[in-house]
């Protein structure tokens, strides 16, 4: 290879790329010492700043045939090459920052040194110098993680330059896959908790249907900070529950989903209302990142019968009942209490609102997301009788169950212009179809 394809600009002193640099400069500062008229190096040549930004290749190995030994490679208008030289992997590792963008191995075990340098050194490129276009180590080093191979007999600027700009951008390309495929992986992941984090009904042995909707409001998330469950026990008693915890965001939805599970074992173990909430605003006081956390809850205890139920309001808007011949309206919350979280033990209490169910009815139990989206462009909102409004229209098209709730859900966000910001969760439970 010809010095007029490698550079023929020799190393300066204070140029880490290429060895024995410093021993080239000293005979010039001897001699100007001496009083004897200064060697006039080349000057190398220097980067423009609107020319190809430079690539730093470290190239390990002893190089017998001096392949190296220029202190950059360029080829036309193409990026220029620094070279920087190791004998071994011990000394490369010493070289090894986040400015260098290759690494040429030149090793009688190359195949390990791939190894070592892609546990050292993950997001760099790697090419492997060969003996020859077909050696068998080639695709061995590629298949091991390198990006290329470069045949010994190949090198000049132009195939240097070009196998270093391409191997930079094969792994660029291969650590925008890899983090594309892990960013995935853990999307998928984080979907299949929180679905899991989402409760499973246990109303086996009562005469209703149950129907449930839930949107986040925090983008491409499953589960916010509103929570909600319905159990039946043994003495048939069915229990349902929707709440709120105050905020947006991972914290929320963690603190809401220990809320429904100390909820779920709470009811299983006996306890219902306001002993029952007390011993859940205690679990939200322990488990709350600060003292300015609350969560809304509405709890309803429907008899065995389905005639009767006791709702339980803390701070949470009360539920729709509708049945056949009634107009649809809202369950009195005059004598609602406090929100979790919100007053002391001592002075938290909440008190039964006993609710009339008598033949066919349909409760909606629903979260503020569903009631504070905009009407149009101003400032107004949708609220409780925009919602009962809205409600009673689709009861009055046919719709139940989950049609009901989905038709629901998407004229409130229809109304609203977009997306709803809040979390939006709602728990409809239907006794139709009775036996005269």
């Amino acid at each position: 290879m010809s010095a007029a394809k490698r550079g023929t600009e020799r190393p300066s002193a204070t140029d880490p790329g290429a060895e024995g640099s410093a021993t080239a400069a000293a005979p010039q500062a001897q001699e100007t010492a001496a009083g004897k008229p200064a060697l006039t190096l080349p000057r190398q040549r220097q980067d423009t700043a609107d020319g190809p930004a430079a690539l730093n290749l470290l190239v390990v190995g002893d190089d017998p045939t001096g392949a190296f030994t220029a202190p950059w490679f360029q080829d036309g208008g193409g990026p220029r090459i620094r070279i920087l030289r190791a004998g071994n992997l011990t000394a490369a590792g010493r070289l090894l920052t986040d400015d260098v963008h290759c690494i040429l191995l030149d090793l009688p075990d190359v195949l390990d040194g791939v190894r070592h340098v892609l546990r050292v050194a993950p997001g760099t490129a790697v090419l492997v110098l060969t003996d020859g276009s077909d050696d068998g180590r080639a695709a061995e080093a590629v298949r091991v993680g390198a990006q290329d191979h470069l045949a010994r007999s190949e090198v000049d600027a132009g195939t240097v330059t070009r196998a270093v700009r391409y191997a930079v951008e094969r792994k660029r390309a291969d650590l925008a896959l890899r983090k594309l495929t892990e960013t995935r992986l853990l999307a998928q992941e984080n979907r299949r908790l929180e679905r899991g984090l989402l409760p499973t009904p246990l109303l086996d042995g009562a005469d209703l249907r149950f129907a449930a909707h839930y949107r986040p409001g925090r983008s491409r998330a499953l589960l916010g900070g509103d929570f909600y469950d319905a159990v039946r026990t043994s003495d048939g008693v069915v229990h349902a529950m929707i709440g709120d915890v105050c905020g947006h965001g991972p914290d929320a939805a963690a603190l809401g989903v220990e809320l429904r599970i100390a909820w779920r074992a709470l009811t299983f173990a006996g306890l219902g209302g306001d002993t029952l909430l007390r011993t859940l605003q205690q679990v939200l006081v322990h488990e709350r990142a600060d003292d300015e956390i609350f969560a809304t809850l509405c709890a309803l205890d429907i008899a065995p019968d389905g005639d009767g139920a006791d709702l339980y309001l803390a701070g949470h808007p009360a539920p729709l009942l509708a049945g056949p011949g009634r107009v649809p309206r809202l369950l009195a919350h005059e004598d609602g209490g406090p929100a979790l979280g919100l007053l002391p033990d001592a002075l938290a209490e909440w008190q039964p609102v006993p609710v009339a169910l008598d033949g066919e009815w349909r409760l909606m139990l629903y979260t503020d997301g569903l009631i504070e989206g905009r009407i149009g462009v101003g400032t107004q909102r949708l609220e409780e009788d925009g919602m009962v409004r809205l409600v009673s229209r689709l009861l009055a098209a046919g719709l139940h169950g989950d049609s009901l709730l989905d038709a629901a859900v998407t004229e409130v966000r229809e109304l609203n212009g977009g997306e709803l910001t809040d979390d939006v969760a709602i728990v409809l439970l239907e006794r139709t179809g009775l036996q005269p």
